[in-house]
């Protein structure tokens, strides 16, 4: 018999999976080419060529205890040193290698730094649309997953009902910019804004809340639209991120945590997300890919390969009616259903062979992502079936 807890996750397993899946059987049965899945966020976009190339030198000329042994549960120092360093040189930051350590991609991040704060019953704040999985990080630890309700007139977050929703039991608050759902990125104000908020409430409740950043698309931003640097405007700042989209490296699981000097309670943190790496279970990140990282960490994705299928599939199912933000980071657009249920227009969709994943997914139902991370040509071919979907709505 499985245990209580996991009987209420299985129940309510990701959604967007579970699309994917279907998207798979439905492949085999119309032909991949008849089937425009829009479901997962899984880059299109082939990695940098120096990626292999690291690769190949690496497992051909570095010491094979090296590359494939243990080290730090944090990671190999001089990896964290060059992280730090590259962040530095980005974002005119002072971080060292104390201050990174080393995951299992920004999922073991997150799971990390909650696992470091959260005790049974403290509160966790979200922004819906938010990342479905968080309330699953969340339940892990035993938090309580607090949600604040949608701006949908912009997706930038909504400030006064957080505001209303810290209480003395908030310990953590999720952000992240460029957002998964909507591609929006948080402007400068509402950061100036929301650390405002954060600072004025740890002063009043005399506790101390941390704002963890999870960002994995940060490089993905178009029309030189700037993502600020959480840590430059508060102090209780943790920053996760991941190479998946960057590099273009989702099955290869590696990322970070940066866990500035300036944390209330720093060196404990620091010391107790070490522990939590290790018995979590996922030890250390991937010896390999943090070798490889620390040699590619200047290079980067064709973004503009992005950016055209962001052009085509918006202008496209704008003049056909669908109401949507146009993204500014990010891969995904978050599209008005032309029904009250996301749900069962999500459903709609597939009689056209498009898979969509219901906005409900993301805590803001009455909405569906499309994950426009994907072959050109398939967004071309999956147009037909957007228009007609729409004028079946409006006949």
């Amino acid at each position: 018999m499985i245990s209580e807890k996991m009987v209420s996750l299985v129940k309510n397993s990701s959604v967007i999976r579970a699309m994917f899946e279907e998207g798979k059987k439905m492949a085999k049965e119309f032909g991949a080419e008849n089937v425009y899945d829009f479901s997962l966020g899984n880059p299109s976009v082939e990695p940098p060529k120096e990626v292999k190339q690291a690769i190949l030198d690496i497992v051909n000329k570095e010491d094979a205890n090296l590359v494939h042994g243990y080290m730090s549960n944090s990671g190999y120092e001089d990896v964290r040193a060059a992280v730090a360093s590259s962040i530095n040189a980005k974002q005119a930051t002072s971080f060292h290698a104390d201050n990174i350590v080393m995951t299992v991609g920004a999922a073991g991040g997150m799971n990390v730094i909650l696992k470091t704060l959260i005790n049974p019953g403290d509160e966790v704040i979200a922004f819906a649309p938010y990342f479905g999985e968080y309330n699953n990080y969340v339940a892990n630890v035993d938090g309580k997953l607090v949600v604040v309700s949608p701006n949908t007139a912009t997706f930038q977050p909504n400030l006064q009902e957080l505001e209303e929703k810290v209480t003395e039991r908030t310990k953590a608050v999720i952000i992240n910019t460029p957002n998964n759902p909507t591609g929006v990125v948080y402007s400068e104000q509402t950061i100036k804004e929301l650390a405002d908020i954060l600072s004025r409430k740890q002063k009043e409740l005399s506790t101390s809340i941390y704002l963890i950043s999870d960002e994995p698309y940060r490089e993905l931003a178009y029309d030189g639209v700037e993502v600020p640097y959480i840590t430059k405007y508060y102090n209780n700042t943790v920053v996760g991120y991941s190479y998946s989209k960057s590099l273009s490296l989702p099955g290869e699981r590696i990322g970070y945590l940066v866990l500035p000097d300036e944390l209330d309670d720093a060196e404990d943190i620091k010391a107790a997300a070490n522990v939590a790496n290790r018995i979590l279970g996922y030890v250390n990140a991937p010896s390999l890919m943090q070798r490889v990282i620390a040699r590619c960490l200047d290079a980067k994705v064709e973004v503009e390969i992005y950016n055209k299928n962001r052009e085509l599939l918006y202008d496209a199912l704008s003049s056909y009616g669908y109401e949507c933000i146009k993204p500014e980071g990010a891969f995904y657009l978050f599209v008005k259903a032309l029904e009250e249920d996301d749900k069962a227009f999500a459903e709609r969709a597939k009689k056209h062979n498009i898979l969509i994943v219901p906005g409900s997914a993301f805590a803001c139902p009455g909405y569906c992502r499309i994950a426009y991370c994907v072959d050109y040509d398939m967004i071309k071919r999956s147009l037909a079936g957007f228009e007609a979907l729409a004028k079946e709505y409006r006949g």
